[in-house]
C-alpha cells in the first residue's frame, strides 16, 4: 500500500529520521521518502494510513491533510 500524507511539524534531518524510524518500527521493509518542504511524507507499507499517522503522531508530527 502506498500512503502519502502531508504533515506538520518537520524542519531537519533529525525529524526526517524519526519519522521514518517511526514507521519502520511498526513495518521494517516500509521504504518511507519525506520531503521537508512540502511536509510530504511517501511511504510503500503494509499499515494502513490510520497506523502511519499514529506512528507519526507518536513523534509529535501532525497529519494537515
Amino acid at each position: 500500500m502506498n500512503v502519502e500524507l502531508k504533515v506538520s511539524g518537520m524542519t531537519c534531518g533529525h525529524c526526517v529520521k524519526a519519522a521514518t524510524n517511526a514507521i519502520q518500527a511498526l513495518d521494517p521493509t516500509a521504504r518511507v521518502e519525506v520531503t521537508l518542504d512540502t511536509g510530504m511524507v511517501r511511504a510503500d507499507t503494509t499499515l494502513s494510513v490510520a497506523a502511519v499517522t499514529a506512528a507519526l503522531a507518536e513523534e509529535g508530527f501532525s497529519r494537515t491533510g
